[in-house]
């Protein structure tokens, strides 16, 4: 191996140990804020886009209709009246009479991104100036709403996202997955926090002061991104609005994808990051400790003792994300999961610097160099 395809290396696989040991303070200094006592309980507006059956529907919509606090409503929207999420609405609607509910038809938009169109439709109707958008996919506890009040005593606060633990469905493909999300992706946001603050929102969950959506030009301003979640929370950031991530951690019910189906998500993923934030997504290079260590040892073994420390430091971080963090019982049960995980995600990493189409939702589309995206099919 030419001497200076080595250094090269050791600077990556370097600088990954680097970042590991960045993402292991993050976390801790993450766990070390809680959210105060709530003094007040300002009613609150739950905004959930709808399409389809996702697996677990009722159950996860039904724990927002238990939430345990004094005044809030939901709103629910599909695009068309025959989406097979429709009924199962209706039916907890009429469950929960003495819940304050609406069912909106939106009607199939002009642009792309429905879910943007359910959104901004929601936020019209919305009676309260605090809002809860939650995807379809998401539970979450009876005291979530009573978290979340609590945070926005905070009168800077604007806009926060709540961290999820991925809970998979019965394929080994959405357990690689879970644990990806669980320990890679959140160990990523946490070291963004800890180096220059929330500039961007995630979703699937994120709360907000009605204000705040006024500020950004509205929902249908984003109508034409992939990652609407992630231009919202910068945009907010650019205007100097407090934006932050929550101490409470909702259930993501991934469901139970197969390889192809598992594929075309995380191409969908990666894609959509390199064009959201195409400097970061270079940098996320340093995200990868255990696959540089193993390309390193491989093409100069004198260096094995690097694998042995980005192993370790690795496990310490996929310890702290999933265990203290997420309560996850699958990563903390099988950690053995974390580095084949960690080398499939290289693998998907190296392939979203390549193509321009993603699949989703039954459609072919077409990304942008800055984030936007049109249907092809």
């Amino acid at each position: 191996m030419h001497p200076a395809v080595t250094l090269l290396l050791l600077a990556l696989a370097a600088g990954s140990l680097v970042f590991t040991l960045l993402s292991i303070e993050a976390a801790r200094r993450y766990l070390a804020v809680r959210p105060p006592p709530p003094r007040e309980t300002p009613p609150i507006s739950i905004l959930k886009p709808l399409a389809g059956i996702d697996e677990g529907l009722e159950e996860n919509l039904r724990s927002f209709f238990e939430q345990d606090y004094p005044q809030f409503e939901i709103l629910m929207a599909v695009s068309t009246p025959d989406d097979p999420a429709l009924p199962v609405a209706r039916r907890l609607q009429q469950a929960y009479p003495r819940i304050p509910s609406q069912i909106l038809i939106t009607g199939d938009p002009p642009y792309p991104n429905r879910k943007v169109r359910s959104v901004h439709e929601m936020t019209l109707a919305a009676q309260h100036p605090l809002l809860v958008m939650s995807d379809s996919d998401i539970r979450v506890s009876p005291d979530m709403l009573r978290v979340l009040a609590a945070e926005f005593q905070d009168p800077h606060l604007a806009l926060t996202t709540c961290p999820y633990r991925a809970v998979p469905g019965n394929s080994p493909w959405s357990r690689l997955e879970a644990v990806m999300m669980n320990t890679e992706f959140l160990a990523g946001i946490l070291t963004a926090r800890m180096l220059e603050g929330m500039r961007f929102a995630v979703g699937p969950t994120i709360a907000c002061r009605k204000q705040a959506v006024e500020a950004i030009g509205g929902f249908e301003s984003l109508k034409h991104f992939l990652a609407e979640d992630f231009v919202f929370g910068r945009r907010a950031a650019a205007l100097h609005l407090g934006v932050g991530l929550s101490a409470y951690v909702v259930e993501h019910r991934i469901g139970a994808a197969g390889f192809a189906q598992n594929c075309e998500h995380r191409l969908r993923w990666v894609r959509g990051t390199r064009r959201s934030r195409p400097a970061g997504y270079l940098g996320q290079l340093f995200t990868y400790p255990l696959p540089l260590a193993i390309i390193l040892a491989a093409a100069a073994p004198a260096w094995w003792p690097l694998l042995v420390l980005a192993l370790f430091l690795r496990g310490i971080s996929a310890w702290q994300t999933a265990a203290l963090i997420l309560r996850d019982p699958l990563t903390t049960s099988r950690p053995w999961l974390v580095p084949l995980q960690d080398l499939l995600s290289f693998l998907f990493y190296l392939a979203g610097f390549f193509g321009n189409t993603i699949a989703w939702r039954g459609g072919k589309f077409r990304l942008h160099p800055d984030g936007t995206f049109t249907r092809i099919r």
